[in-house]
């Protein structure tokens, strides 16, 4: 809890100078009306953590067993939220992931990976499941991937590539490696193929083929139609690959990775966003500018600053030090809902702990490598940093649902 303080305290911080003005009055709060202040994302930050405070005390009342009992009808409630999102919201920024509500905007895309996480935890702590057995397998991959698809047709990428840390969550409790070694090599096969010649690859990947049945005799004998199966397989990425990319993908999914691959192709244009942001928490140097003195921050160089791009302000104004704190805080906080996790009683529980550390790991590295060009720019929020009410609720709901399951874990049977 009071890792969660420090970190929202920190984010508002950020917030604040990522929106400040140097003609801003110099006491806001008491010169400028309410109306004026929502004009400010510091000032609409402070309803959120107010608001998210409330939420704390309803998560920590609530009766523990609620979050088993009540997980697969939270699950199929957001299911059916997310389809009617799909319908009646206005397209913002090209994507139909918002619902308004007067003067709120909420994403629920961003609670979905709370309930998918419930969900989740409770098929995996079912008394008959079988991680071997296809069947089991099947309806946890349904489970998982249900939500991430919806919010794809709702066209928001970024937020359904969070559901792929969930896999962590379930190696841990008895996935094979073999998965997650499988979607590695995988990833690792497309990305040489956007950047070597396909042929190359082709000829390459032939010659381990032979150099592997050559040293391994009882893979001719035995393996041959698998090795053979698994070549195709490797090749058919390497050659689909550009089906994928220029008909699947869309433009500004395109030029994400364009900018990826090469952030210099160009950087006034596509790539400005991650210049500037590089730009920005390179010149913080060793302790920074100081607070509200960065000038790329002060002169709104980078876009979406408060929101996707705020960890260029920690870089900017507090520099290599106040980057490691931050970092040194994050991992503090895993490592706590690790520890937490692991003495939970049920399964139930330990799984749910391990989706919510793979969830905040997987959001934190994307955030801070996409506003350093070393991940795609996808829209990912800095968990408890980036401006927006959807976000710090549900990250305010994934740990805090989790320290009311802790409160109560000497409660509970080893299932």
């Amino acid at each position: 809890m009071l890792l969660y303080v420090v970190l929202i305290g920190l984010g508002w911080v950020c917030i604040y100078a990522s929106s400040y003005s140097p003609d801003a009055p110099e006491n806001p709060l008491a010169s400028m009306s309410f109306d004026k202040l929502m004009a400010f994302n510091w000032f609409k930050q402070l309803l959120w953590i107010g608001t998210a405070l409330v939420l704390i005390v309803i998560l920590l009342v609530v009766d523990y067993k609620a979050y088993d009992t009540l997980a697969y009808a939270l699950y199929a409630g957001m299911i059916v939220l997310l389809l009617v999102t799909m319908v009646v919201a206005r397209p913002i920024a090209g994507s139909r992931s918002w619902l308004e509500l007067g003067p709120v905007r909420l994403q629920p895309a961003e609670f979905a990976k709370f309930t998918t996480a419930l969900a989740a935890s409770r098929f995996m702590s079912s008394i008959n499941l079988r991680y071997q057995n296809w069947r089991d397998q099947l309806m946890l991959a349904g489970i998982t991937l249900l939500p991430p698809l919806l919010i794809v047709a709702s066209n928001e990428s970024g937020q359904a590539l969070v559901f792929g840390a969930l896999l962590l969550a379930y190696f841990r409790e008895g996935m094979s490696p073999l998965i997650l070694l499988l979607l590695a090599a995988a990833g690792m096969i497309l990305l040489l193929a956007l950047l070597v010649p396909k042929l190359w690859l082709v000829i390459a990947f032939t010659v381990i083929l032979v150099a592997v049945i050559g040293l391994n005799r009882r893979i001719l004998r035995h393996h041959l139609p698998v090795a053979i199966g698994v070549w195709l397989a490797v090749i058919g990425m390497v050659v689909g690959v550009d089906f994928f990319y220029n008909n699947v993908l869309q433009p500004h999914q395109r030029q994400r990775i364009e900018i990826l691959l090469n952030p210099s192709s160009d950087p006034l244009g596509k790539g400005w966003n991650v210049t500037q942001s590089k730009i920005a928490i390179g010149s913080g140097g060793l302790v920074g500018k100081g607070f509200l003195q960065g000038t790329q921050t002060k002169f709104d160089f980078v876009p979406e600053q408060s929101t996707d791009f705020i960890f260029c302000t920690v870089g900017e104004e507090f520099g290599w030090m106040g980057s490691l704190t931050v970092i040194g805080l994050f991992m503090a906080l895993l490592w706590r809902i690790i520890y937490v996790a692991e003495r939970q009683k049920s399964v139930f529980g330990r799984t749910y702990g391990y989706c919510v550390a793979s969830v905040l790991f997987l959001h934190m590295t994307v955030n801070m490598g996409m506003t350093m060009g070393l991940a795609p720019v996808v829209g990912i929020p800095l968990p408890f940093f980036s401006y927006g009410g959807s976000s710090l609720w549900s990250f305010t709901i994934l740990l805090f649902s989790l320290l009311a399951l802790d409160a109560y874990r000497k409660q509970d049977l080893v299932r």
